[in-house]
């Protein structure tokens, strides 16, 4: 990817990052970002919804959100694109979101190693102090002169 920035800006990278693979097909946008948070909206959209009876965004894409949001946001604090890969991320529901909603993932990296990111945040569709699901990760940082041998 010769064409990443030195400085990493969520908002310019979200472009190039949600146009491609699976961020992309989730149609997933930037929408806020701090020091070391990011908010990332998922729209509401009908193929992405788990039960045909309640017209609510199945868990599934709601985890890759908050996947997305979380590696998003250890490249915000760290101010640079480094490959990341998830150890382990737990998301715990509190309530299904309301019907047609837009889901948002806010995630805040808190600590930082030579070899690992921890994460936590959560997801809400519209008012932040009432939460769809939180969710604590732990991310690995990828070398990537190994991948080449």
């Amino acid at each position: 990817m010769n064409d990443i920035p030195a400085h990493f800006d969520p908002e310019r990278m979200g472009s190039m990052i949600f146009e491609r693979a699976h961020p992309g097909w989730l149609d997933l946008e930037f929408h806020e970002k701090g020091a070391n948070w990011v908010e990332l909206k998922l729209p509401w959209r009908e193929d992405l919804v788990g039960d045909p009876d309640f017209p609510v965004l199945a868990s599934g894409p709601i985890v890759s959100l908050l996947d997305m949001a979380g590696g998003m946001c250890i490249w915000t604090t760290n101010r640079v694109f480094k490959p990341v890969a998830t150890l382990d991320l737990r998301v715990d529901y509190q309530r299904p979101a309301r019907d047609h909603a837009a889901v948002y993932g806010r995630t805040e990296c808190y600590r930082l190693t030579r070899s690992a990111a921890f994460v936590r945040g959560f997801a809400h569709d519209g008012d932040p102090e009432d939460t769809v699901a939180t969710m604590v990760g732990v991310f690995m940082t990828i070398n990537p002169g190994r991948a080449n041998g």
